[in-house]
Parts: C-alpha cells; sequence; structure tokens
C-alpha cells in the first residue's frame, strides 16, 4: 500500500507555460510574444469530447462518431489562456463572430500544428512508450 498523501496534490489546472508559436507575432519591443496554455483535466476534456460528439439517429452509443475537427478547436479554446481569442477586437479583426475560428484564420499551418504540439506535451497526451516503461520501472522499484 502507498501513501494516501502522495495523491493530494493541487489541481491540475493551475500550471501554465509560455510557448512562441512564431516570430510573426512580436510586442512593442520587436521581441516574439508567447501565448500562454495551459493543462485541463479530465472532467474538462470529457465536456469537450462530448461536445464534438456527434450522434446518429438511433441514439445507440456506436453510432456516435467523434468530431476531430471541432475537438481541437475545442481543445484549443480550452487551453490556450492568451491570446483569448474570445476577444471581441480580435474576432473582429480576424472577420469572425466564433472564436473557434480564430486560431485558423491566425496561424498558418506550421504554426497551428505547433501549438497543438505544445497543447498535448503539456497536457500529456505525447507520452512516448519509452517514458512511459521509465515511469513504470520507477514506480516497481
Amino acid at each position: 500500500m502507498g501513501d494516501i498523501k502522495a495523491f493530494l496534490q493541487p489541481p491540475v489546472t493551475d500550471e501554465t507555460q509560455e510557448v512562441i508559436i512564431s516570430k510573426r507575432f512580436k510586442g512593442e519591443d520587436g521581441k516574439p510574444v508567447p501565448f500562454v496554455i495551459r493543462v485541463i483535466d479530465q472532467a474538462t476534456n470529457n465536456r469537450l469530447l462530448k461536445r464534438a460528439t456527434k450522434k446518429g439517429k438511433t441514439r445507440k452509443q456506436s453510432d456516435q462518431e467523434l468530431d476531430r475537427t471541432l475537438y481541437g478547436k475545442l481543445l484549443l479554446e480550452a487551453c490556450v489562456v492568451s491570446p483569448n481569442f474570445k476577444d471581441a477586437d480580435l474576432c473582429a479583426y480576424y472577420k469572425t463572430n466564433d472564436p473557434l475560428d480564430v486560431p485558423e484564420r491566425m496561424l498558418s499551418s506550421g504554426e497551428y500544428n505547433r501549438l497543438i504540439r505544445a497543447i498535448n506535451r503539456l497536457n500529456g497526451f505525447t507520452d512516448t512508450d519509452d517514458e512511459y516503461e521509465e515511469n513504470e520501472e520507477e514506480a516497481k522499484n
């Protein structure tokens, strides 16, 4: 049996990270301005998955299909703290009323993918088998 105190940790949603997605976004000092991303908990991820899941006509679980594009947009909205994609000026500049459309209009394909990769890394979606095996071996010892 392990020590239960090891599992009494603060919520993970307090963790943020600054990432430079592109050199195009510069502050007044001429330096690149980072995006601020955050960790989401599994309850939030479940809500995103539910919103992005389309139900079939029969409402059977087997008729449900995940809209991966919508899920990606929802994940970006949930994880990006700054810039605020819901900001009215930002939406107006990129000619959309839907904040979910701002990142794909703002970013090039490569920038968008860098942002997604950074979010996936921060949230632990990209653990490699080697990392998992190291953690498993550590836990055994």
